[in-house]
């Protein structure tokens, strides 16, 4: 069984019904370890011996976060840039995070279409998550497609929310029990296909 480190940042939380939903859906699964970043370092000030130290603990790296101008916020970046310092994940002597995996998992205000080169934001959302996936690599990680949910601020009902929540909870239980096909995942765009492929019964 893998363990799971999430990784999560949103300086607006209490505004956010869907990463709510999402959190919730996650963060007491067995095998799941659950850091909220704005709630533990309000000031900034990360402990980096203490993030390295959970790393080294866990199999796959899931950063969750509302995609901010085609990013993460503010204080999930100053954990990267920290965290996965010098001689820990990169370079000389830095090799504590090869072979585990990583994946973002965000939510758009913008549609899917509008991710694309005939849409507002031209490029979709994987072109936009090239950074992230060349720091895995850097860092010797297997980066994985995103769960990504579109329009999130035009789910409103808890029925809505929830299925994307249960989509969310299941995508985390596939990585724990390393039921994840890392071939297959290559052929789609989000694992949220993916894992909608591999359950048919499942609609969104």
């Amino acid at each position: 069984m893998n363990k799971i480190l999430v990784i999560f940042a949103h300086p607006a939380f209490e505004k956010s019904k869907v990463n709510l939903e999402l959190c919730k859906a996650v963060k007491d699964l067995e095998g799941v370890t659950f850091r909220d970043l704005y709630e533990i370092y309000p000031d900034f000030l990360i402990d980096v011996k203490e993030e390295q130290k959970l790393l080294l603990e866990h199999d796959v790296i899931v950063l969750q976060h509302p995609f901010y101008w085609y990013s993460c916020p503010a204080l999930m970046k100053e954990w990267i840039d920290l965290v996965l310092e010098y001689g820990f994940a990169y370079g000389h002597g830095g090799s504590a995070l090869v072979g585990k995996l990583m994946m973002n998992a965000i939510t758009t205000g913008g549609s899917e279409e509008s991710y694309s080169q005939q849409g507002v934001h031209y490029y979709n959302v994987g072109e936009f998550l090239k950074v992230f996936e060349r720091t895995a690599a850097l860092c010797g990680m297997n980066y994985i497609p995103p769960f990504v949910v579109h329009q999130s601020s035009d789910l409103k009902s808890h029925e809505d929310i929830s299925v994307y929540s249960d989509l969310y909870q299941k995508v985390i239980l596939t990585l724990r029990d390393t039921t994840l096909d890392i071939r297959s995942l290559s052929e789609f765009q989000y694992i949220n296909e993916y894992i909608l492929d591999q359950f048919e019964s499942w609609s969104v």
